[in-house]
């Protein structure tokens, strides 16, 4: 069998999961390139990649697609890394600048502001010159990953996304998940899912990699802002969300 070429988030929400496939067996099965999310995407939607840990928003833009892992990134309430980082309430903003590097919080941004804040009014900007630099004080901008660590305490108005979307919905969210673009060996996945696994079960030797720093807690975030595994909530979640998404 040829390597799978395999795309994930480069980003630290990730590391459980790159953990996993870089101390098992089945690195030497796999051609794994570590990517930003919307690159990530792109890879599956051009078949770059067989495998991608992708937004969830991007499974609209793939011809075929199946789930194809037990585990996903998702968080039940709030995450700790994807935010609207605002200088005045959310009501009172009038431009949401959105972060490049996204496509499913950019996404999920827009469906809170259209269904549970029901703000009409709004601008969406794609192309800010800046887009994490709020040109007045009724533009905000959204941001993902670990550019958000210890940014909290800069902006007076902070919307954890995931908090928002089980408070609009009652449901987790699921910001990425194992997605392929063709039928993969049923052999291969078991594989797969059991070096994910591998890599959860050993979060805390991977937490000892990690350089510490004293605006953000990297053992709370992995430990328990995160929830890996894709339950049934979660995928009731990953449907509704996408449904929303295509009323957009």
């Amino acid at each position: 069998m040829d390597k799978i070429r395999i795309s994930a988030v480069s980003y630290t929400n990730t590391k459980p999961f790159i953990y996993g496939l870089q101390h098992t067996g089945i690195l030497q099965k796999i051609d794994l390139s570590l990517d930003n999310p919307s690159d990530c995407a792109q890879k599956l939607i051009d078949d770059i990649a067989d495998i991608g840990l992708i937004p969830v928003a991007a499974t609209l833009n793939l011809k075929h697609w199946e789930i194809v892992s037990d585990y996903c990134i998702g968080a039940v309430g709030a995450v700790n890394s994807v935010f609207i980082f605002s200088n005045c309430a959310i009501k009172e903003v009038r431009t949401l600048q959105l972060d490049p590097e996204s496509r499913t919080s950019n996404s999920l941004a827009r469906v809170l502001l259209k269904n549970y804040w029901k703000d009409d009014h709004l601008v969406v900007m794609k192309d800010a010159d800046d887009y994490a630099r709020s040109a007045d004080q009724q533009t905000a901008f959204v941001q993902i990953g670990d550019r958000t660590f210890g940014k909290k305490a800069q902006y007076p108005f902070v919307y954890d996304l995931a908090e928002e979307w089980q408070k609009f919905t009652g449901l987790p969210f699921v910001f990425a998940a194992w997605i392929a673009n063709k039928p993969i060996p049923h052999e291969f996945m078991e594989e797969f899912n059991q070096s994910l696994k591998f890599g959860l079960d050993h979060r805390a030797e991977l937490l000892k990699e990690i350089p510490a720093r004293p605006d953000f807690d990297f053992e709370d975030y992995l430990m328990h802002k995160l929830n890996f595994d894709f339950t049934e909530d979660k995928k009731e979640a990953f449907h509704l969300f996408l449904e929303y998404v295509k009323a957009l």
